[in-house]
């Protein structure tokens, strides 16, 4: 099969927009990569709540942040001990990949690599960086589906990376 030639149609600094014969999709730019954080910390893992402008609406998700947007080449371990600190406050003593899913492969072409926090210490407080203002939850395991019923009451969109703490098996130490 001949695959089509790609055309960027829009670039920004960190996503583009591309054409390749019918298909319209969205990528990120510069090859940057996401990593998302499955933290446990003694029977409970860690959500964050931020807004997001293109959903317009606060959402609940699991921490997460981009891999090498200010330093090429960064390994996912370092990006996601880095971005678990900023969002949550907790330093993690061991990450451990476990391995790269996409989220929406009809229309985006990023990928995550979904890790593994563990032997968590709380070091300050989180928030994300300067203009994030991330909340930060500390849900009970046996508790994720409650919470997350009353957090769809109140409004807020989940993310459905969360669905896999509603799956069982992936969070088992």
């Amino acid at each position: 099969m001949t695959a089509d030639p790609v055309e960027i149609m829009w670039q920004g600094r960190f996503i583009t927009a591309k054409r390749e014969g019918k298909w319209e999709y969205v990528g990120r730019a510069r090859n940057i990569r996401a990593a998302v954080i499955l933290a446990i910390d003694d029977g409970h893992v860690l959500l964050v709540e931020q807004y997001r402008v293109p959903l317009k609406r606060a959402c609940i998700e699991l921490p997460a942040g981009l891999i090498g947007d200010e330093t090429e080449g960064e390994p996912v371990e370092t990006a996601a001990a880095r971005e678990l600190e900023e969002e949550t406050g907790y330093r993690a003593a061991r990450i451990d990949e476990i391995g790269e899913f996409s989220s929406s492969p009809g229309m985006v072409s990023e990928t995550f690599t979904l890790v593994r926090a563990t032997g968590l210490e709380r070091v300050h407080d989180g928030g994300g960086v300067e203009g994030e203002d991330i909340v930060v939850h500390r849900v009970p395991l046996d508790g994720v589906e409650a919470f997350v019923a009353e957090q769809r009451a109140l409004g807020k969109m989940i993310d459905v990376r969360v669905l896999l703490l509603l799956a069982g098996g992936i969070v088992a130490d």
